[in-house]
């Protein structure tokens, strides 16, 4: 009940039946600092078209969208989205630079957190730079991503005894955000949040888009430049984009 009196609270605006946060960046911290302190169970997810296509073509994937405590628009078509339709939202809060603005305050306070996902390699060097850049911070949990739902159990026990403030999951969009959303309230943590490859920036193994490339919207090309094997994901662009001028043109 309490997280719902949360959420009603929020501003927000609705896109295909989602409600995403029009919260800007400063204000998305300081809201997420306060479930941390209040101890406030919340699913965090940094949405952007590819995890809307994909809940056009999988119900149960668009009933988490939905159902998520709260959503940001992290990719930059969902922030054209919001004002093609003429709902727009304050600006993009991307994940990464969210995260790093938790890490931040969380440094400060003394948080926990636990990092899920990736290569137990990546996800140990991602731990090691974090410790370096936020000394405050306590990792109380560090594991690979690559498990299956016969491990389940042990993988959401683990953390639900660590009890960290903060849960960040690096996984594919089928086996990241779902995931949070069925262990939700058995996992126990003020907030969860999806990263998808921040784990690889994080570590040094990939760098983020020049700051030039961020504020020109052309970060997703940066990836693919680093990440050519995107490019099929990406073909999904162009076609949410079709959805939304057809729904503005009702």
């Amino acid at each position: 009940m309490e997280n719902r009196a949360a959420k009603a609270k929020l501003e927000t605006v609705t896109l295909f039946g989602v409600d995403v946060s029009k919260m800007g960046m400063r204000e998305t911290v300081a809201y997420l600092a306060d479930a941390v302190r209040e101890r406030r169970v919340t699913q965090v997810v940094t949405a952007n078209p590819i995890m809307f296509m994909t809940g056009f073509e999988d119900e149960s994937f668009m009933r988490m969208l939905r159902q998520a405590d709260l959503v940001v628009p992290d990719g930059a078509g969902l922030v054209w989205a919001a004002a093609r339709l003429g709902k727009p939202v304050k600006e993009r809060v991307a994940g990464y630079d969210l995260v790093q603005e938790l890490f931040r305050v969380g440094s400060e306070e003394r948080w926990s957190v636990y990092l899920l996902g990736t290569t137990q390699e990546t996800i140990e060097a991602a731990r090691d730079k974090i410790l370096s850049e936020y000394p405050g911070l306590r990792v109380v949990g560090c594991r690979n991503g690559f498990f299956g739902p016969a491990e389940d159990d042990e993988v959401v026990k683990d953390i639900a005894d660590a009890a960290p403030d903060l849960l960040l999951v690096g996984r594919s969009v089928h086996t990241q955000d779902p995931w949070i959303g069925k262990y939700r309230d058995r996992l126990g943590v003020p907030v969860m949040i999806g990263v998808g490859g921040s784990f690889d920036v994080m570590s040094g193994r990939l760098k983020r888009a020049p700051g030039w490339m961020q504020r020109a919207k052309l970060e997703w090309l940066y990836r693919l430049l680093q990440e050519p094997t995107r490019w099929r994901r990406m073909l999904v662009l162009p076609k949410f984009a079709v959805k939304v001028m057809l729904r503005g043109e009702k």
